[in-house]
């Protein structure tokens, strides 16, 4: 048996079930291999945890807040397929603030942000695919030795031979349940324990109710992350935008809470633990179920090569931005490989 023909199958047709940035990377690295590739995005367009909000004036970053490089390929990747103009620098002063309430420095590492907003890499990324939005896939049919993907209205959304998953955990099983795949289903039973959700609060203040930084990282009895929107570079706007992350313990416990209150009980927060008396006057709320994961088993990727199903996501490897970069590149690996 020669090489070539211990190599996979070429792929003829691959499907991606969401467009963050593992999906996009993993729907642009096949495509540079030659294969078909077609992405199904559940929300109106794609971006994962790179997410904004529409704000009057702008836009505010509700999910990731800011992502770092640490695998020398990743910028040269976002370089050539979203371009420079997506992202830059956020020179932003970053305070840690432990509980008894003493400050301690960050990591001293460069730090990125999509420019104007999160969402504009995944945009640029995804200009690359085809992308199909606002359609949500339900299941996986066995169709000889194809797959025949369903979405949740019944519709068929064609035949695959492979099929590639980047929802969160609970979203990716409940897609290989409703397969009647339980094996694989089982699969994803740790981590889906793992995922902790967060209530992110947009407030937007006519003036600056704070200096000391931009970016905060908190222990705190509500809140784990505090940022000065306005201050990241490409934001063009009038008056101040802050964003507010509660912690996952409070998050959980307030998790059914109506938004109003969540917002009211955040903001006040932010001003007890900065000693602002500034009052927001706009305020925009969005909870996140699936926000990251507790430390655990991260493999990088899953493969089931038996089925021709793959998982990736950033929830596989170290929960970062880049971490979704790096599971969607591992994944492509081991398609390629065969394993």
């Amino acid at each position: 048996m020669n090489n070539q023909s211990a190599q996979m199958p070429v792929i003829r047709r691959v499907a991606i079930v969401g467009s963050g940035l593992s999906g996009l990377t993993v729907g642009i690295r096949l495509q540079q291999q030659g294969h078909e590739v077609k992405v199904f995005e559940k929300s109106r367009g794609p971006g994962g945890r790179l997410a904004a909000k529409r704000v009057p004036g702008g836009s505010a970053d509700v999910g990731a807040q800011y992502f770092t490089s640490r695998n020398p390929k990743f910028l040269p990747f976002l370089r050539e397929f979203a371009g420079d103009q997506s992202f830059a620098i956020w020179p932003g002063r970053f305070g840690f603030l432990d509980e008894t309430g003493n400050w301690g420095s960050f990591p001293d590492e460069p730090r990125y942000v999509g420019t104007p907003r999160m969402t504009a890499i995944t945009r640029a990324l995804s200009a690359h695919l085809d992308v199909t939005a606002e359609t949500r896939v339900e299941r996986l049919e066995r169709s000889g030795h194809q797959w025949l993907l369903v979405d949740t209205g019944g519709n068929s959304l064609g035949e695959f031979d492979q099929v590639i998953i980047t929802a969160p955990p609970a979203q990716a099983q409940t897609i290989l349940t409703n397969s009647q795949l339980p094996e694989l289903a089982g699969e994803l039973e740790e981590p889906v324990q793992k995922v902790l959700p967060c209530w992110a609060v947009a407030a937007h203040f006519e003036k600056a109710p704070w200096s000391q930084h931009e970016g905060i990282r908190v222990e705190h009895p509500v809140l784990y992350w505090l940022a000065n929107n306005s201050s990241k570079p490409g934001r063009d706007d009038d008056g101040h935008w802050w964003v507010l992350h509660a912690n996952p313990e409070w998050t959980e416990q307030h998790v059914s809470t109506p938004a109003e209150r969540v917002a009211e009980l955040m903001v006040d927060a932010f001003r007890n633990l900065t000693g602002t008396n500034a009052e927001p006057d706009e305020l925009i709320t969005h909870r996140w179920l699936y926000a990251r994961s507790r430390d655990g088993n991260q493999p990088g990727h899953l493969w089931f090569a038996d089925d021709s199903i793959g998982i990736a996501g950033d929830w596989l490897s170290g929960g970062r931005v880049e971490g979704a970069f790096n599971s969607a590149c591992s994944l492509v690996a081991a398609m390629t490989a065969g394993r």
